[in-house]
């Protein structure tokens, strides 16, 4: 069975379904759109398609059922985190029909999931490393070396730092700073640890306005930063205490 999905119609008006259940089906889709509803769309197909085979109307769906169902997926070798969200989105939609008075309870309520493990394992880079990735940085254009030294030493994000415009350069109590637009429309100044200054001021030359990292496809660099006036100690910030601690791996 292919999980392709091209629309919700695949769900919604396949003749198998009576019109009670292509009715809830359509409802349920109707409080989503985008990738969420194409994705609810396929699990719900899938779930749907699955009710078919084994002639069960939707609405008469019983909670062994939906279990039965989540036997299907792992036999079919889906991840846990797969068959997790499929049930989810079975769960979300009998809860749909039991609140349109479809249904008297949901028979999905205590329908065991499986756990999912959600901690990351991703490893991460450990000093040496870190310090391999500035020397390699350091190498290459002013423009690489400040953008890596942004990532590695301030923890930016990506779009905070190519979003980051030449006029939000400044000094600040001895301090080279540099005002960023953070996650959630929050503006902070951070320091800038000398090696990254120094890059900084490479790869922007001359100019005295517009973005620090010009590239073809950059957004409006009119775009007015302010400076965040909070009388924070900027000697005790942790740009400089990852600086000092990988600076002798980056030489």
């Amino acid at each position: 069975m292919s999980e392709t999905v091209t629309s919700t119609e695949i769900v919604v008006f396949d003749r198998s379904f009576a019109d009670p259940e292509r009715l809830a089906l359509a409802g349920f889709l109707a409080g989503y759109s985008g990738q969420t509803r194409d994705a609810y769309t396929m699990d719900l197909r899938l779930f749907a398609s699955w009710c078919v085979e084994h002639d069960l109307r939707l609405l008469d769906v019983h909670r062994a059922d939906i279990e039965r169902y989540a036997r299907h997926l792992e036999d079919r070798g889906r991840a846990r985190s797969t068959i997790a969200r499929r049930l989810s989105t079975v769960t979300g939609f009998y809860r749909y029909a039991v609140e349109e008075g479809l249904l008297a309870t949901s028979p999905a309520v205590h329908v065991r999931r499986p756990r999912v493990d959600y901690e990351s394992h991703a490893t991460a880079l450990d000093r040496n490393e870190l310090g391999a990735i500035l020397a390699a940085a350091g190498l290459g254009g002013p423009a690489e070396h400040a953008l890596i030294s942004l990532l590695a030493l301030n923890g930016l994000r990506i779009s905070e730092a190519l979003g980051a415009n030449v006029e939000a350069l400044g000094v600040e109590r001895g301090h080279r700073t540099l005002t960023v637009l953070r996650k959630g429309g929050k503006i902070v100044t951070i320091p800038l640890a000398p090696r990254t200054a120094r890059a900084i001021d490479l790869a922007v030359g001359e100019r005295a306005e517009g973005p620090i990292f010009l590239t073809a496809s950059h957004a409006d660099p009119r775009i007015t930063m302010r400076y965040d006036r909070n009388r924070v100690s900027l000697d005790r910030h942790a740009t400089y205490v990852v600086a000092a601690y990988v600076a002798g791996a980056a030489r």
